[in-house]
């Protein structure tokens, strides 16, 4: 298939859809890049499981796992140049491979999303009873899920009143977040070096940046690797709002890779403290302690900062899940939206709200759906929570990895393309597929049968399995429904400039 070359600007308009145009500027998209990936929440979930995989070698974990989140998010970069879309992934896989592989994208987009929002709003939910002083209730799986329905809404609610309020509210709580972050790993690292942390503390070394030698082999490099890519989801989220930004072809991709690079500064600064106060041991504030493991930070933070420097950190985590759940639901809503302007989704979805300029049904929609997975999870299967992270990196890899290999195949015959060009819209984003396409097909592998901590299903199979590629299945059954409904959506096999078009070149999408 040759997919023709779009003008710069699509001939369907952003105003079609009825968003707000010009509303946000390259900060406040950045900060929604950021904030979505909730980096306080994602480096307290994971970096216990990543010592205990690795040692410590964590922080050269999180600039390997860097480096496929670089190559993507120049992927989505280049296409939205040339398309920005808020659909992004959905648009684009459609436009430049088919129709029911860009539905498929669209659907995983959507269920990665409302999966994770159960893992946020159980953090939000946690660390609010804990922030409280309430740790009975904290320990509570049923108050824990009520508190946390009822962040959804609120953030919800947020995101539905306009992306200006949405993004100045980010720009708090992730303001609030990173100095917390900031000041535990100055503080940490002087008393390390002061050698005043204790005698499990270590200074940091350059070792803990050589991927070779520590008996570090491919599985437990691999493992580690697939831990840290989740914590860098979600970046994609200053994309999705690109038909509301005041330079919408440039600013979103943009802070995209402005994000990611904030992301790894982040990452490696806090797992360097964290690691150099506390050690990789297994005991105290280890960060292998399996007391504590599946939340190193909140311990280590009390000792490195005492009892109120340990209220902020519980606060700047609970103020990164809040973020990310609203900057969830923001690209969520605008995925649905454009699924509906092109008729791939009910005409309902594509509703606007007429003061906010916001998706209305396809936002509470989320909202509403979120809450319902969350509370219908723990109703049937508590144990599936602690298989969440692992099976949304399924989901992650399989659109992000689409959207590699989409920006690949659709620049490479570029006329008048540079070595620069190549580079950054071809190579770049092929290698950060095939990346992500190997960690898809090792974690599916890996995860069929039942094992460890996961939640095992009636047959045997893994609970990550179950929620990750049994996720994608469902959106394929949905996909052959959809078709029986609107089976002229899935005519012809491009999209371009803006319109879905036939296999002759007519639009058949049109109102």
């Amino acid at each position: 298939m040759t997919a023709s070359a779009p003008p710069a600007t699509p001939a369907r308009s952003p105003a079609d859809k009825g968003l707000r145009l010009g509303a946000i500027g390259l900060l406040s998209t950045v900060v929604i890049g950021v904030a979505s990936t909730a980096p306080g929440y994602s480096l307290a979930a994971t970096m216990g499981y990543v010592a205990d995989e690795v040692g410590t070698k964590g922080p050269i974990i999180m600039l390997l796992a860097f480096i496929p989140m670089l190559f993507i998010s120049y992927a989505y970069k280049a296409l939205n140049n040339v398309d920005p879309d808020c659909g992004t992934s959905f648009t684009w896989v459609a436009r430049v491979f088919s129709r029911r592989l860009g539905w498929l994208t669209g659907w995983v987009i959507v269920a990665a999303d409302v999966i994770v929002m159960a893992n946020l709003a159980q953090i939000a939910g946690k660390y609010t009873f804990d922030l409280l002083g309430l740790k009975e209730l904290g320990g509570n799986t049923w108050a824990v899920t009520g508190l946390g329905c009822v962040w959804i809404l609120v953030m919800t609610w947020i995101a539905w009143r306009g992306v200006e309020l949405s993004a100045r509210t980010q720009v708090v709580l992730l303001g609030l977040e990173l100095l917390v972050l900031a000041v535990f790993s100055v503080v940490a690292l002087v008393q390390v070096y002061a050698n005043s942390a204790g005698d499990q503390s270590i200074h940091p070394s350059l070792d803990w940046f050589n991927p070779f030698g520590g008996g570090m082999d491919f599985k437990t490099l691999s493992a580690a690797f697939l831990l840290a890519v989740f914590i860098y989801w979600g970046w994609d989220s200053a994309v999705a709002v690109n038909e509301e930004t005041d330079n919408r072809a440039v600013t979103p991709g943009r802070a995209a890779v402005l994000s990611t690079v904030i992301l790894l500064a982040t990452y490696v600064i806090v797992t360097v403290a964290a690691q150099a106060y506390a050690g990789v041991g297994s005991d105290g504030i280890g960060m292998t302690n399996p007391d504590t493991i599946d939340d190193p930070l909140s311990g280590i933070g009390e000792a490195v900062l005492g009892g109120w420097g340990a209220k902020f950190l519980f606060l700047a985590v609970l103020s990164s899940a809040a973020a990310s759940t609203q900057t969830t639901i923001l690209p969520t809503a605008r995925t649905t939206l454009s699924m509906a302007a092109y008729k791939a989704a009910p005409k309902v979805f594509g509703d606007v709200h007429p003061r906010y300029q916001t998706p209305t049904v396809s936002t509470w929609a989320m909202g509403i759906a979120s809450v319902v997975f969350y509370a219908g999870l723990t109703w049937l299967s508590p144990g599936s929570l602690n298989d969440l992270i692992a099976a949304i990196g399924l989901l992650i890899a399989f659109y992000y990895g689409l959207t590699g290999f989409a920006s690949a195949w659709y620049f490479r015959n570029e006329p008048g393309r540079t070595a620069k060009d190549l580079w950054l819209k071809v190579i770049m984003p092929l290698l950060g597929g095939v990346i992500l396409l190997v960690a898809f097909v090792k974690t599916a592998i890996d995860s069929f049968p039942a094992g460890g901590d996961s939640e095992t299903s009636p047959f045997g199979i893994g609970g990550v399995f179950v929620l990750g590629i049994g996720s994608i299945l469902v959106g394929v059954v949905l996909m052959v429904a959809w078709n029986a409904v609107r089976p002229e959506y899935f005519r012809g096999t491009t999209m371009r400039e803006g319109v879905a078009v036939g296999e002759h070149g007519e639009e058949v999408l049109s109102d």
